[in-house]
C-alpha cells in the first residue's frame, strides 16, 4: 500500500497535476482558504494597453506605480479586505514583480493568473496563440503554474481569460477557452472569464461541459452584462455569478439615488429570491495605475461596495451572514485550488 501512494505522488508531481489541492495560491506561496478573509476577486493594480506585440515590461515603472497605488489599497485595508484578485492577464500589463512589492508593503494576500485575454479585438493576444494548438497553449499555462510567472516564483492563483463581446465566440476565443478548460483540469485553477451578455456566457459553457469542466470551476465575470434569468439558470448549474463592476458607479451618487447601482442591487436580489446567493461574488473591477500615462492615470477606488452597495443591501433586508457569504465564504470555495470535473 505504502509504495501505490508513494507511485501516485510520483505520478502527479511528474504530470504537474494538482500540487497544492484545496489551497489557495497566493503570489507569496499556498494558504487555507480561511486565511484568506474578505475578499475582493476582481481587481486591478495595473495595466498596459500596448498590445501583445507591443508590451515591454522593461519600461514599466513599478516605483511610480507603487507609490500612486499604495493608499488606496491602505484605504480598502480600513474596511477589512485581506485578500485581492489581480484579474490583468498578461500582455495587458501583468506585473507580478510589483503585486510581490505590494504585498510586502500592505500584507494583503495577492493573486495573479495564467491565460490569455482575448477582448478588446483580440489587441492582447500573442502571435504563437493563433498557430499553437489548444494543447500547446494549456502547456504555457501550466508552466506557469508549474514554475512560476516571467521568471519569478511567483505562481498563478487562478486562469483568467476573456472574450469579445460580440453575439458568438471567435476561433481564437473559443481556442482560449478550450485551453482553460485543459489547464484546470490538470491544474484545479478556477477560471476566470471576461465575458459580459448571455450568448457569450452560454457559448462558453457548451465548451468547458463538452470538455468535461464542472460549472463551479467557471466564474462568470462582468455577469452584470447578462439577464436575471441566464444568471439564475446557469447559478443553478453550480456557476460563479460575478458582479464586479462596482467601481464605476458614480461616486456622487448615494445609495438608491444610483440607478447603476440599484442594478446591482436587483440583481443580487434576484438571485437570492431563488436560493443562489452561495454562487454570487462581488467585486469593483477597479484601480488602475496605467502604463505610459502620466502619474498612471485616473484611478478608480476600492471603496465603493462599503460605502454604497453594502449600506443598500443592509436596509433591504440582507443579513451579516448573507454578506459574508458573497465577500468571505464564496471566494474560499470558487477559488480554492481543486479540480472540478463534470459527472458522466
Amino acid at each position: 500500500m505504502f509504495i501505490r501512494i508513494a507511485l501516485f505522488f510520483l505520478l502527479v508531481l511528474s504530470k504537474g497535476l494538482v500540487l497544492t489541492a484545496q489551497q489557495i495560491q497566493t503570489i507569496r506561496g499556498s494558504i487555507s482558504p480561511a486565511k484568506m478573509g474578505l475578499t475582493l476577486i476582481h481587481e486591478h493594480v495595473f495595466l498596459d494597453w500596448s498590445g501583445a506585440e507591443k508590451t515591454r515590461p522593461e519600461l514599466w515603472n513599478n516605483d511610480s506605480a507603487v507609490a500612486v497605488i499604495l493608499p488606496y489599497l491602505r484605504a480598502v485595508q480600513k474596511y477589512g479586505v485581506k485578500t485581492i484578485l489581480e484579474c490583468t492577464p498578461n500582455y495587458i500589463g501583468r506585473n507580478p514583480k510589483l503585486l510581490a512589492r505590494l504585498a510586502d508593503s500592505t500584507g494583503i494576500h495577492f493573486l495573479s493568473n495564467t491565460g490569455y485575454y482575448g477582448a478588446r479585438g483580440d489587441k492582447h493576444i500573442p502571435a504563437s496563440a493563433y498557430t499553437e494548438t489548444v494543447e500547446q497553449i494549456a502547456e504555457r499555462w501550466l508552466n506557469e503554474f508549474k514554475n512560476g510567472i516571467d521568471g519569478t516564483s511567483i505562481r498563478p492563483g487562478f486562469i483568467k481569460i476573456g472574450v469579445d463581446g460580440d453575439s458568438t465566440l471567435s476561433e481564437i476565443d473559443a481556442k482560449i477557452v478550450s485551453a482553460a478548460a485543459r489547464t484546470h483540469l490538470r491544474s484545479g485553477l478556477t477560471i476566470v472569464a471576461h465575458t459580459g451578455p448571455d450568448p457569450l456566457a452560454l457559448r462558453q459553457v457548451e465548451i468547458l461541459e463538452r470538455a468535461g469542466v464542472a460549472l463551479n470551476a467557471w466564474v462568470w465575470t462582468h455577469a452584470q452584462g447578462g439577464t436575471d434569468a441566464t444568471r439564475i439558470a446557469l447559478a443553478k448549474k453550480g456557476a460563479w455569478i460575478s458582479l464586479d463592476g462596482l467601481g464605476w458607479v458614480d461616486p456622487a451618487e448615494r445609495g438608491g439615488d444610483s440607478t447603476a447601482l440599484m442594478n446591482y442591487v436587483k440583481a443580487i436580489e434576484a438571485l437570492k429570491a431563488v436560493g443562489c446567493l452561495r454562487r454570487v461574488l462581488l467585486s469593483h473591477d477597479a484601480g488602475w495605475y496605467t502604463h505610459g500615462v502620466p502619474g498612471g492615470g485616473r484611478f478608480q477606488t476600492y471603496t465603493l461596495i462599503f460605502t454604497h452597495l453594502l449600506p443598500v443591501l443592509r436596509e433591504r433586508g440582507f443579513s451579516e451572514k448573507e454578506i459574508e457569504w458573497m465577500l468571505v465564504k464564496n471566494p474560499q470555495e470558487a477559488f480554492k485550488i481543486k479540480v472540478r470535473a463534470r459527472r458522466k
